[in-house]
This record gives C-alpha cells, structure tokens and sequence, in this order.
C-alpha cells in the first residue's frame, strides 16, 4: 500500500489502499463495477501491510453489489465499507454506488457514479514529540468528515473487459482539529483483464491489470492467474508484479460455495522479505432473479 501521511497544518498524499485482489474487488476503485455479475455479489478482504513492524497499516473491507432492471434498462447498485489503520491514523469510508448499463459494439457499457462520506481520526494522544506544546502537533484525539464523490467507466466484451475512473474526484479536504487538514488528491484508474480458454476444458489463464497515479506517484500491478475449475469446484494461483514495488504469490479456491484468497507480498526493495504484506479474501455470490415483469407469466385456456 502506498500511503504516506505526517501531521502538520497541511498534509497530502497518495490515499488509497492497494489490494492484490483487485481483480476480484473493482468496486473498490470503480462505481461502473456495481452489478457487473448476474448475481448478488458479496466481497470482503483483511490486509496488513508491512507485517512485523509496529503501528503497520492494517485495512478491513467489505462491499456488496448487485444488478436489477428498471424503466426498462439494467442497473447496478451496491455499498462499500472500509477501516484502514496506519500508524496513529484512521480512515474509514462509507459510500454507495450506483451503475447504468447499456449494450454497445457487441458488449455492455456500464457508467458509475459513487458518493458517501470520509472519516480520519488522528490519535494524538500516543504522539512522541520532542516539543510537547508544538502547536502544529495535537495531543488529543481529533477527527472529522468529509464529502466523496467518484465516477467510473466500464465496458465487458465476451472475455475480455476495460475500465477506467476517477476516486476522489472533488478532492475532498478534512479538518482535524481547529490547526490541522488532511487533503486528499484525486487518483485516477486504469484497469483491464481477461480469460484465455486452453485445451484443457477446465483450465483457464486468467491475466489482469491496473494502473493507478494521483499525478505524482503512480503504481502498477500486472497479475496471471491459472484457474482450474470443474462442477462446482474452483481453485487457482498466480503471481503478481508490482514495478519498483514488489512480487505477489497468490492462492485461492472455492469452498462450499465460498471463495478464499490469499497472497504474500514480497517488496523488492531493502526491506525483509519476511516483512511483506498478508492479505485475505472472501467471496460469495447468490443467484438473484433478473427476468423481466410477465416475462414468464402464465394465463388459463379458461380466461382465453
């Protein structure tokens, strides 16, 4: 996770988390994912980054998402939650996401739109400071909230799928305390993926990729998966590059209906390689009933 915050009158930095599940999690950088699967879709993930070393950020996640049709064209709605821990800051959103979709060149054309709100809360109370009455450091707990508002595009073909968005779109600006503001720049996405069938029936490569930058620092993640999927059976490992950031083994299946993930980040740079980055991941989706009104209504040859 690239993030790097300081207290002082004025912060900014790169603000959101990395997942190396990103593949399995788009609606938590793009709204137009809302309702990309035909199903009630239910996702939730646990990172620790930098594990081993003290204050390490620490992220919970949860979203759900779903499609529905309405006025005659297909919609998709979902919420998403986060508590991101790092050091004696905490980040929490709540926001709601809402998605058109329409047919175009072959394929589906979704338009998001996400909006809801931003807490940070600074722990002052735990801050070593050589100056204890410096004014631009507070020694109390502060907090405060902030408007978000973000928009996305996404278009999937038969196998394949694009997508682009803009987080934090407005910029938002908290004030902690009556001195101090943490300012959050725009990021901007650039995601994309696909299945490639083998030979084998129940073997399928599955690339994906996504670039992130706020206009100053950027990341990219390159990820293969091989997926072996069979009835209702599901399993599947990859590996992920990170450019001057880290490699990523992934692990994962389907248990009882459930998805489990996991994946080790190792950074490439001078840190241990037993202090990489644990993250989990749970998935599940429920089959949901999208036929149109009277589509499969049936009449009496007695009322004919």
């Amino acid at each position: 996770m690239m993030v790097g915050l300081c207290v002082c009158q004025q912060v900014s930095a790169q603000y959101d988390v990395s997942f190396s599940h990103y593949f399995d999690m788009e609606t938590s950088f793009n709204p137009a994912a809302a309702g990309r699967l035909d199903k009630l879709n239910f996702t939730a993930a646990f990172a620790m980054d930098l594990a081993g070393f003290q204050h390490n950020p620490q992220t919970v996640y949860a979203s759900v998402d779903m499609p529905f049709y309405f006025l005659r064209s297909h919609h998709g709605g979902g919420v998403l939650l986060m508590n991101d821990k790092i050091g004696l800051f905490t980040h929490q959103r709540v926001e709601g996401q809402y998605a058109l979709k329409q047919k175009l060149l072959g394929g589906v054309l979704a338009v998001g739109v996400q909006a809801g709100m931003i807490s940070e809360k600074f722990d002052g109370t735990k801050l070593d400071v050589e100056e204890a009455n410096d004014p631009a450091f507070p020694t109390s707990q502060v907090n405060g909230t902030g408007f978000d508002l973000s928009v996305g595009l996404r278009y999937t073909a038969r196998s394949w799928y694009i997508g682009a968005s803009a987080v934090h779109l407005n910029a938002p600006v908290v004030n902690l305390g009556s001195t101090n503001e943490l300012s959050i720049d725009p990021t901007y996405y650039f995601a994309t993926g696909c299945n490639i069938k083998l030979r084998n029936p129940f073997l399928t490569i599955k690339p994906s990729a996504l670039f992130r930058t706020d206009g100053v620092a950027y990341r990219a993640d390159v990820t293969g998966r091989l997926v072996y999927t069979h009835d209702d059976k599901m399993m599947y490992g990859g590996l992920a590059y990170s450019p001057t950031n880290s490699f990523t083994v992934l692990l994962g299946g389907k248990v009882h209906g459930v998805i489990l993930g996991y994946s080790y980040e190792v950074y490439t740079s001078a840190i241990n390689p037993g202090n990489g980055s644990h993250e989990f991941f749970v998935g599940y989706q429920l089959d949901i009933h999208l036929a149109k009104k009277g589509r499969n209504r049936h009449k009496s040859v007695r009322l004919l």
